[in-house]
């Protein structure tokens, strides 16, 4: 039997994007992304936990990110769970993990950041319209080589 890595989120940004570019002009867009859950405590009472995600976006989709997305803005992301590690400026290792993002969907209304517009890195570069629900798609480096960022990542 084959494994499945496959992560989908709903959930709100903490922060706006934050993009950069490799070396070779590739762009990077980290986001923050926060998932609640509610539930009952032992008590009866209801409480809520909230998680935070770190996501990446390349290419096209990270510039679509950072055109249509800002602090608040609901999205729906789905990809693979990915950790890599880099040397900081010490020369100690660091790990982190997170999210790529080989799909986006931005779920708010059009005054918050666009209408049910998508981007993906597994489907052909359609029209980017900002509203009507009209998928926003584009064509993503699914195999990105990390080796390619700058020394001073991750963000």
């Amino acid at each position: 039997m084959s494994s499945l890595n496959k992560a989908m989120l709903i959930g709100n940004l903490g922060q706006d994007p934050e993009v950069r570019y490799t070396q070779s002009n590739t762009a990077v867009a980290t986001l923050s992304i926060a998932t609640s859950e509610r539930f009952k405590d032992s008590n009866g009472e209801y409480q809520e936990r909230t998680e935070w995600h770190r996501v990446v976006a390349w290419g096209r989709t990270a510039e679509i990110c950072q055109q249509y997305l800002s602090k608040g803005s609901k999205v729906y992301i789905e990809g693979p769970i990915q950790t890599r590690q880099w040397e900081d400026k010490d020369g100690q290792k660091r790990y982190t993990t997170e999210i790529k993002a080989l799909q986006m969907v931005m779920l708010d209304s059009r005054g918050n950041g666009g209408g049910g517009n998508q981007a993906s890195g597994n489907q052909p570069q359609q029209a980017q319209n900002q509203g009507g629900g009209k998928p926003m798609s584009s064509n993503v480096e699914l195999d990105s080589n990390f080796d390619d960022m700058d020394d001073d990542l991750p963000f």
